[in-house]
Order: C-alpha cells, then structure tokens, then sequence
C-alpha cells in the first residue's frame, strides 16, 4: 500500500498540470510553443489537405476517423506480410501468415496490442519501428480527438456552417476538426513524453540499438542447443509508447517480465507511472476544456473510488495467495520485482486499457483474475486514452436516464432532454457487449479443440473468457494457456477488437450531437444535479449492476469456482 500511495500521489501530482496543458493543446488557442510546433504542423496539415481552423459536423468527423482507420489498416497488414523482403530485418524474420497479420494489424488499430505471435521473433526492426510503434502512437490519439470531439458536443458543441456543406443547407454542430486534433496532441502532447520516458527506460538497461542481437553460449548447452541468440532492437521507445498510450504492446513475448525490457525496480515503477500518466492527464483536462470543474472532479472521484477499491482488492488476493500455508500457489510468479508490485500492476494495466504485465496472469491467484476481468468489464476506472472517458459518458447518460426515472424528473444531462432515440442507441451498446463477449466464449468452449486451453477445468473457462474480454476492452492482456495463433483464434478476436472499439467511440459521439442540436432548458433547482458525491454514488452502483451482475454466472463459474477449488485442495 506504500507503493500505491506514492504511486497515486505522483500520478496526480504530474496529471494536474498535464491536464491543463492538454486541455490548452485540444481548444486549438494560440500558445507560446507554437512556433517549436507551427513548422513541423503546418507541412503535415498540407499533406492532408486540410485546414485547422475548419470544423466538421459529427459525421464527417467520424467519418475521417474511420478512413484514416482503413488506410493504415490496409498499409500495416501489407508490411506485416512482406517484411521479409524488406530493410531493417537483420535476424532474418520471415513474412507473417495472413490471419496472423490480420490479428495483429487489428489488434494494434484498435489500441489493443493483444500479441497473438511471439514478440520480436515474428517482426523484424522495420515492421516494430513503422507497424507497431506508428500504431501505437497514433491510436490512442485518435480515441483522444474523438472524445474530445464528444465533450465540445456536450458542452459547447457551436453552430456553425461546416466546409463539407453547400451554401444553404441546413447548419450542423461543429466538433472540431479531426486531423487538427490528431497531428496537435501528438506533437505537442504524447511525443514529447514518450522522448523524456524512452531516455530514463534507456538510462535504467532497456535496449536501443539498430544492431542485430548477439550470440551466447548458455550454461546448459548440449549438443542440439549450443548458443542462444539475445534479441535486441530500438526495445526502449516502444517500451515508452507502449505504457504511455495505452497500448501494452511488448517487445519481447512475455513483456515486462523481461529483464530486457524491465530491467530494474526503478524502470518498473516508472512504467507503473506512465501506465496512468495520460489517461489521469484526460480526467484532469475535463474541468479547464469543459468549464466545469465540478463536473471534472465528480468524474476524477468515481474513477479514484472505484481505483482504490480495485487496487486493494488486487493487492490483499495476492498477498493472501502468497503466504507460507499457500506457497503451491506461487508457480510461475514473478519473484524478481515481488508479488505485491506485480499485483499493483495487474489491477492498474487493466483498470487502464493497457494490458501490459510484468508477470503472467495465467498464474495468478483466481481472485486476482476476477479482479482484472471486473476490471475490464467496466472499461471506465481510468480507462485507455480517450476510451475510458468516452465510455463513462456512456455510464453517465445511462445514470442521468436511470435516476430521472427513479426521481420522476424528465432525464436531462445540462438542461438538454434524453430521448427515446438516445435511449435505443444506449440500449445498443449494453446489449452489445454480452452478446459479443459471450456468444464467442460460449462457441470456443461448446466445439472441441477450438480453444486450445491448458487447463480443462475452472481456470480453462476463465483463460477462454478472459481473453475474449481483453479483446472487447481493448486491454491486450492475457490469461495465456491457449493456442491462440489458430485461424480460429485470429479472426474471432480480430472481430471482437474492432466490436469493442469502433462502436464504443462512434455511437457516444453520435448521442452527443444529437444531445446538442436540442434546445437548451435552463438548469433549475428541479433539474438532476450530476455533480454531486450522491450522484457519483448512484452512477457507480448502475455501473456495477450493468457490467458485473450480467456476468455474474460466467465470472462464478470460472475464478471464483476456481478459487472455491483451490482452497478446497490447499485445505487437505
């Protein structure tokens, strides 16, 4: 606990000012960095033939967020598939099966990086740099401008005639111009961190070198195994975008775990850092970019509440798990950073779409894995980069509908009516999420060798849970135990990463606008007050009861039938 004090403490202590810096970067206003900044945008906006200071209306603004979307899409599945006749491949890696590259260009489009192939074994130097860092540091920024997109909706949405319309035509709510939104907070916010944190990574052992990894003998060779090539690469940088975005993503297959890539207590604790650095920055930008500040604290303190209770949670499993009487249960644990440090990292990578880990999840306490599922399934403590608030706008439309039912108030969310229209389209992502998490789950289970899981029992139906979940929520992470780089397990996962992402982001976006194209009533002592702790209350039972109780058979099944059985086997 002295750990995650000091932890929260300097997350809140760098994401306040951050928040106001980005809050600064997303309203577009002149600022004194603008000449570092104004040469290296103002080619950029030429080459994507757009205007900053031309909005859109919500379509076109989705609309150029999907087209980006496919065009990188295409171009990444491409390298994927060539690389092996392309430069920077030093170790020879050859090209990439065309639904494992499908798996792993989806996974990193949406933000997700669930690894599906063996780290930088199956990627040479070209496709890491350009594929999956490119990816990695543009995803999670375009979930950014389109939640940012959203709050202008709600709360300052202006009328104003959009370039896409001709002369005459009806007038549309200005969102914001996406590539203006895009190409600013990725120069002036998430580059320059990801530069600070890649030289501490560097100073701490992670790698950074273009040169081809060396050879060694190890201490048990024989005579079919007689040296062991190391692999290197530009391992730092990913490391940074990798925590910083949100993404998860690692170089090597086991991620963290790696002393490469995690090579001291120091260099763990700073990626536990940037872990929750941006997203907490995103919660802290509401109050300045919105007006409201109490509206930015009410959110920041569901989220911290539902942090800490997660955290502790997390933290006592492991610790319990641990003790002398349990020591059957620290198989496959990571010793060198400790259980309590890789059970804070666990509760934090998936209260933040995240996903990556510094020890394997597969053998952690059962309980901890119900702690990460839950964690997952509400999608909204933290949450990814711009992910986690668009999708408590959802939980917050919901509790606005909810509690104007309850109280007998017409729902209103800032004097503005919530509709049957919106209700339906709100209706439709709830519904959404079990139907796809558990249709795939209950088919890879139901038809035989489709999961290919290690484990027949319990802990079997959590692995193949898990990992359809992790994919939903755009967290990467993994129970592991699968033979997940099947045809089967590629393209049901590649379905279920872009049915968690695109819809979640669109759908909010499209109640927003619909939100502000109403008349505005004034806020009267009548009207539902959401900036309140009884709110705040309110809204975190209705999350509880919409995410968790309808999961409640599948999570009693699996972790917690688990944990019944293993202190049942501990016991004799």
């Amino acid at each position: 606990m002295i750990e995650f004090s000091l932890f929260l403490a300097l997350v809140v202590a760098l994401g306040w000012p951050l928040g106001h810096y980005l809050a600064a970067v997303m309203r577009g206003a002149p600022m004194r960095s603008d000449r570092l900044f104004g040469w290296l945008e103002r080619p950029l906006y030429a080459l994507l033939g757009t205007r900053p200071e031309i909005g859109m209306g919500w379509r076109g603004y989705a609309g150029a967020f999907l087209l980006s979307n496919l065009l990188l899409a295409l171009v990444v599945w491409t390298l994927f598939m060539t690389q092996a006749w392309l430069p920077l491949n030093p170790d020879g890696v050859p090209n990439m099966r065309w639904d494992l590259a499908l798996h792993t260009m989806v996974s990193f489009l949406t933000n997700t990086n669930q690894q599906h192939y063996s780290g930088q074994a199956q990627l040479s130097y070209l496709s890491q740099m350009t594929g999956i860092v490119g990816l990695q540091v543009v995803t999670p920024v375009m979930g950014l401008a389109v939640v940012v997109a959203t709050l202008r909706c709600l709360f300052g949405g202006r009328q104003a005639q959009t370039a896409q319309r001709p002369e005459g035509e009806a007038l549309a709510i200005d969102v914001g111009n996406f590539w203006a939104d895009v190409v600013r907070a990725t120069l002036r916010f998430v580059l320059p961190l990801c530069l600070v944190l890649s030289l501490l990574l560097t100073w701490q052992g992670v790698p950074a070198t273009l040169a081809a990894g060396p050879v060694a003998s190890p201490v048990d060779a024989t005579a079919e195994f007689r040296e062991q090539k190391i692999p290197l690469g530009p391992v730092a940088p990913m490391v940074a975008i990798k925590q910083l975005g949100s993404n998860g993503g690692g170089w090597y297959g086991p991620n963290s775990t790696v002393a490469l890539e995690n090579p001291t207590p120091l260099s763990n604790f700073l990626q536990l850092l940037a872990i929750a650095l941006i997203p907490v920055s995103i919660i802290f930008m509401i109050g300045p970019f919105t007006g409201r500040r109490r509206f930015g604290a009410m959110v920041f303190g569901t989220m911290l509440a539902m942090s800490v209770i997660s955290t502790g949670l997390s933290l006592w499993s492991e610790a319990y798990s641990g003790s002398a009487q349990d020591i059957a249960l620290m198989e496959g644990k990571e010793v060198r950073l400790g259980a309590e440090a890789s059970a804070l990292w666990a509760a934090t990578t998936t209260q933040i779409n995240n996903g990556s880990v510094n020890l394997m999840l597969d053998s952690a306490a059962p309980l901890t894995g119900l702690v990460a599922m839950s964690n997952m399934l509400i999608n909204a403590i933290w949450g990814g980069v711009g992910c986690g608030l668009q999708q408590f706008i959802v939980y917050l439309l919901l509790g606005v509908f909810i509690a104007g039912l309850m109280t007998g108030r017409t729902p209103e969310l800032f004097g503005r009516k919530i509709e049957a229209p919106e209700v339906k389209l709100l209706a439709v992502l709830v519904l959404w999420q079990p139907l796809v998490i558990l249709g795939f789950t209950a088919v890879t289970l139901a038809v035989p060798g489709l999961a290919g899981n290690s484990n027949p029992g319990f802990h079997g139906i959590s692995q193949v849970f898990y990992e359809y979940v992790s994919a939903f929520a755009n967290n990467g992470s993994g129970f592991e135990g699968l033979g997940d780089a099947t045809p089967w397990w590629n393209l049901s996962t590649a379905f279920v990463l872009a049915a968690g992402r695109y819809p979640a982001l669109l759908i909010p976006l499209a109640i927003a606008a619909m939100l502000a194209r109403k008349r505005r009533a004034p806020e009267s002592a009548g009207s539902l007050q959401v900036e309140t702790p009884t709110f705040a209350l309110t809204l975190t039972g209705i999350v509880v009861i919409l995410t968790l109780l309808q999961f409640m058979p599948v999570l009693v099944l699996g972790p917690v039938a688990d944990h019944l059985a293993l202190t049942q086997l501990l016991a004799r």
